[in-house]
């Protein structure tokens, strides 16, 4: 059932990206569990307040520079990123040359063809969806890769990931930026470069970085990846989110005074 959500509503934002996951179930983009995995992201944005904090940009400058500095970045899109972002990483991937790959841990060749086509009535030029490699060391279908994407990528995006496949990545030597309202997932911990914030938020601004710095010389996206320090992004996103909760229970304890 589709419902007018008012601009005033203090949930305006949150509501309008549950829709269109909803829609995206409709559409057969979407899984059930995809559904159950967007709540426990929201749990997380919540308690970043909603917004970008200087954490997330800080990553996403250092994502911009790593996707200009690979020879062959790779952006993976599943379910959940198609129905949330699909235009904006149809835009990115079409003015960047970084071409999009689905790969989905709840695969099957007829949601595979729905997303594809999903992807591709939105103008995407460069796009993977025929698995015909595999990453060893997997044995879920994350496994199932395109061999001239993910396989033979030296830099790899991913958005609301499974950490298995985000280590087997590594393993091969592969540079991994993730984007992840979970600052503790095996796959924010395991990653180069993680963006703590909601992708509805990041796409955007990732590619809003990567045109920025795209305009300036090499050596800019080298010292941005030089003085990087993902351990410290992630510490920085755990102590705002501890400090934020401080000051919810400080408030809640004034006002029951």
């Amino acid at each position: 059932m589709k419902i007018e959500i008012p601009p005033s509503h203090p949930r305006y934002k949150s509501l309008l990206i549950r829709e269109k996951l909803v829609e995206g179930f409709e559409k057969g983009l979407v899984v059930p569990q995809g559904l159950i995995a967007q709540g426990r992201g929201e749990a997380f944005d919540y308690l970043i307040g909603e917004k970008t904090e200087s954490f997330a940009v800080k990553a996403i400058e250092a994502a911009a520079a790593l996707l200009l500095l690979s020879e062959k970045p790779v952006i993976s899109v599943n379910g959940n990123a198609t129905a949330l972002v699909g235009e904006e990483l149809v835009d990115f991937s079409n003015a960047s040359r970084i071409p999009l790959e689905i790969n989905l841990f709840y695969r099957t060749e007829e949601r595979v063809n729905k997303i594809r086509d999903y992807l591709l009535e939105l103008g995407a030029k460069y796009l993977y969806w025929q698995a015909d490699g595999v990453l060893p060391g997997l044995e879920s279908n994350r496994r199932l890769v395109a061999t001239r994407g993910i396989l033979s990528a030296d830099t790899v995006l991913v958005m609301l990931e499974d950490g298995d496949r985000t280590e087997a990545l590594r393993r091969l030597g592969k540079n991994v930026i993730a984007v992840d309202l979970n600052p503790l997932s095996r796959t924010s911990l395991a990653a180069n470069i993680t963006i703590v914030d909601n992708v509805v938020r990041a796409v955007p601004l990732l590619k809003q970085k990567y045109f920025e710095l795209s305009k300036r010389p090499r050596e800019v996206s080298k010292q941005i990846i030089t003085e990087y320090d993902n351990r410290r992004i992630i510490s920085e996103s755990l102590d705002y989110m501890s400090k934020r909760l401080r000051e919810l229970v400080g408030n809640l304890l004034t006002q029951n005074t």
